[in-house]
């Protein structure tokens, strides 16, 4: 038997950390070969996509990139997030006859605009933001209307868990609101119920490529009667390292109220998040919901909230019967008339819960009724304030922050973290890191009992200048779901956003082979 290279098992495990996933055979083992005990190794690389901020001239943007601090591990790496590039322009100019002088100076104007372009394309390639050490944040800031969307890369010790918030305040014009989103890894596949057609909503889907090749995506919307007729979301080409946004009403004749959004790519990859803007209520960023899956948990719905709306849509050839509870601060019960909810195969279904949560913070959880476990998607459309006063979020079910979840962008003031455990209680440890611009980070571990929500404020740094990250590990117990809400006062309204935590994905298991592979003969 050949031996096999310590290459081959070196590349073996780089595969798995920049992937999730590696196999190893040896040539001629028949399989004796087989993986045992899989150990967690750190990833080597992570990709973020933020979405194009805002095309208001009152817009301002913040930026905040992280990874957290980590006791061992690479000691090199990058985290930069840089402009996307613009779509190509049409160079082809029609012939209308004009010769010398006048070309020559169509020729020095060409020159000059080519210099131009060259002078902002090389601007372009200078990160927005980068990260300079593990467990500080550092910010960047932008009033530019048009601002571009940003891809970016992070590697070695920067890549295990690295997080970018955007956040933009708008203060007045049709899209005021704090929006707020956490810049996404790119996929193939979203859901996005809770967007809408309708003529009180002006809805983006943005779509952004981080890859040197085109990608084509194809978008399918769902309203209460099922498919909306749609002649042009298929087939849309999205150019390498460029983001295109469609308002999602331009895709059909059909209005409706609220919609499901489905993005899929045919070829390449994406990272896609909506944006939403209501009429007299504000705007946001809707992220996408968590896969398609039985149970579904929403959690952070803010204790004053006046109105909150579910949306749900089941993707599948079967109707889903689903029960709602409410997981409040003493436990879990049901809203009056709404204990559970019909969803038909295809069709987006919608319930206005009011203010279910009366006063006290409290988290959503979807469970089937008759054990059939039909997967589903939702998403909540939260109100807080009331008459000229209101301000919208969206909150999309989310998975467990698992090992470990990080949002950035918290202030000195205005920052909740809301954590629900929606089976056993669970303990889970919180570290407000080091301020972008000063401060020790500060830690503290809380107790979350089963079918509960716990609202938090968290203990900031030590000393904070500027803004703080917020990691929450799992030390013990049952899963556990968290949110962010960030409130921001500006013009006597109380702007809001709030961010789910999902686990970062920052290790990656990688099977142990029963052999060492290293000492095999020829």
């Amino acid at each position: 038997m050949k031996s096999t290279p310590l290459s081959l098992i070196a590349g073996v495990v780089a595969l798995a950390a920049v992937t999730g996933f590696a196999a190893l055979a040896v040539p001629g083992d028949d399989g004796a070969t087989e993986a045992k005990a899989a150990a967690r190794l750190p990833v080597e690389r992570s990709s973020l996509l933020c979405p194009a901020p805002s095309t208001s001239d009152l817009a301002e943007t913040t930026y905040t990139s992280f990874t957290p601090a980590a006791k061992d591990g690479p000691k090199d790496g990058t985290a930069e997030l840089k402009a996307a590039e613009a779509l190509p322009a049409d160079e082809d100019e029609p012939d209308d006859g004009k010769t010398g002088d006048a070309d020559d100076k169509a020729d020095a104007d060409d020159k000059k605009k080519t210099d131009a372009d060259d002078k902002e394309k090389a601007a372009d390639s200078k990160p927005v933001v980068s990260l300079k050490d593990l467990g500080k944040p550092v910010t960047a800031e932008t009033s530019k209307s048009g601002a571009p969307a940003l891809v970016g890369t992070a590697t070695d010790r920067f890549a295990p868990g690295w997080t970018t918030q955007q956040t933009t305040t708008a203060a007045a014009g049709g899209a005021r609101g704090l929006l707020g989103v956490s810049c996404t890894a790119p996929d193939t596949d979203f859901w996005f119920p809770g967007a809408s057609t309708g003529a009180s909503r002006q809805d983006y889907v943005h779509l952004t490529n981080p890859d040197d090749t085109a990608a084509v995506a194809d978008i399918e919307l769902y309203g209460a009667e099922g498919p909306l007729k749609s002649d042009v979301g298929e087939g849309i080409t999205v150019p390498a390292r460029s983001s295109v946004p469609l308002l999602i009403s331009t895709l059909t004749g059909e209005a409706a109220e609220n919609v499901t959004v489905h993005v899929t790519t045919r070829s390449g990859r994406v990272g896609a998040v909506v944006s939403a803007a209501e009429d007299e209520v504000g705007s946001d960023w809707l992220a996408a919901s968590a896969d398609p899956a039985g149970t579904q948990i929403l959690p952070g719905i803010p204790a004053d909230a006046t109105s909150v709306r579910l949306v749900a849509f089941a993707p599948g050839e079967d109707d889903a019967d689903v029960k709602v509870q409410l997981l409040g601060k003493n436990g879990t019960f049901s809203p009056a008339g709404n204990d559970t909810l019909h969803i038909k195969s295809q069709m987006t279904a919608s319930v206005d819960l009011k203010n279910v949560t009366r006063g006290e913070p409290g988290s959503l959880r979807l469970t089937p009724t008759d054990g059939s476990r039909t997967p589903v998607v939702a998403a909540l459309r939260v109100v807080r304030g009331t008459g000229a006063k209101q301000e919208v979020a969206f909150i999309p079910a989310t998975g467990p922050v698992g090992e470990r979840a990080t949002v950035a962008d918290n202030r000195a003031k205005g920052s909740v973290l809301s954590l629900t455990a929606p089976r056993k209680t669970a303990k889970v440890k919180v570290t407000a890191s080091a301020g972008s611009e000063g401060g020790e980070a500060a830690v503290k571990t809380y107790t979350v009992k089963g079918g509960t929500t716990l609202e938090v404020t968290p203990e900031a740094p030590a000393g904070l200048k500027g803004g703080y990250a917020l990691t929450v590990e799992t030390e013990s117990g049952g899963p556990v779901h968290a949110a962010r809400t960030l409130t921001i006062p500006e013009g006597g309204i109380d702007m809001f956003t709030v961010q789910t935590l999902q686990d970062d994905g920052g290790t990656v298991e990688v099977p142990e082979a029963e052999q060492d592979l290293s000492v095999l003969d020829d």
